[in-house]
């Protein structure tokens, strides 16, 4: 058994103040009541909210003050994420740091929200780290796992744990916790996804295990759960089959030269068929336009529309 604590924090998030001082105080309570804890994870835009007038230099006093209490705490620390701002640019990002209080990596978020996430550069590399002697980690933010390439990219550069800082406070939280489950199982990994409250989020953080169960999940509350992985359940997932069944991981290795769609230039005319990444409009304005065309073409052709708008 290689076994690792990791410990998630779902707190309230402010809009319009910073967390940051909260965040200290949940992270001493949390290694207070569970000394045993290796690694903490907080969830996306923890620190100053979602809105990005918050955008902070990279690196900067965020860092600083989170390198500080990793290193008071000798833990792995994944403060969440932070809007960067940088030449011009805004990105979501979130940093690694060690029990020593060195930053080891950083990961831009590669799928902002749009069209919501207004005004965020997408990054463009992929993120893992190795914790020596326990596995290999991947990370990931939020809207990322809706893209099952970023995932299954995660797990065969060799991730066995992917973390991922989330902030969904809307109605499709229910379809997240179905993909958490999704990606857990057909990578053959531990997914462990922290969502924050209020501003933050809607809460329902959820860990699943390599075979896509349900190992915790909380409530709509601030809570700190510390679970202690055993991360050799991923090598023998991998090897063996997910519940001793489907080798998916084993199975894309042999198959992945045969995805056409991802070959550069690829002529994907459906896709181009969508039309642009917009905000939709009023249902209503829509309804209305299409009434309208439908009266005019029953007009033009009545027997085909015999009973229409009875």
């Amino acid at each position: 058994m290689r076994p690792f604590a990791i410990a998630g924090i779902q707190m309230k998030v402010s809009a319009v103040a910073s967390n940051v001082p909260m965040m200290k105080v949940k992270l001493d309570i949390a290694m207070s009541l569970y000394p045993w804890v290796e690694m903490v994870v907080f969830s996306e835009l923890n620190g100053y909210g979602p809105l990005t007038h918050t955008a902070q230099e990279v690196p900067g006093n965020f860092e600083a003050e989170m390198q500080a209490m990793a290193k008071k705490h000798g833990i792995w620390l994944i403060p969440g994420s932070i809007f960067e701002k940088t030449e011009g640019a805004t990105y979501n990002t979130a940093t690694v740091i060690n029990p020593e209080g060195e930053i080891v990596t950083r990961y831009r978020k590669m799928f902002p929200f749009f069209p919501y996430e207004v005004g965020v550069t997408p990054g463009s590399e992929f993120c893992v780290f190795d914790v020596p002697g326990v596995a290999r980690f991947g990370l990931s933010i939020c809207y990322d796992m809706w893209f099952p390439e970023t995932v299954r990219t995660l797990a065969v550069m060799g991730a066995e744990v992917i973390l991922h800082p989330t902030m969904t406070g809307t109605i499709d939280r229910d379809i997240e916790l179905s993909i958490v489950r999704a990606m857990a199982a057909v990578n053959q990994c531990y997914f462990f996804d922290v969502n924050g409250l209020e501003s933050g989020g809607s809460g329902r953080s959820i860990v699943c295990g390599p075979d896509g169960r349900v190992i915790y999940q909380a409530e709509g509350n601030e809570e700190i759960f510390p679970l202690e992985l055993n991360i050799e359940r991923v090598q023998r997932s991998r090897e063996l089959g997910v519940l001793r069944l489907g080798q998916p991981l084993k199975s894309f290795r042999d198959h992945i030269g045969q995805f056409g769609i991802y070959t550069p230039g690829a002529h994907l005319p459906y896709l181009q068929s969508l039309g642009p990444l917009i905000k939709p409009t009023k249902l209503d304005t829509l309804a209305k336009l299409k009434m309208q065309e439908d009266q005019v073409t029953a007009q033009a052709h009545p027997a085909a529309y015999k009973g229409f708008g009875e």
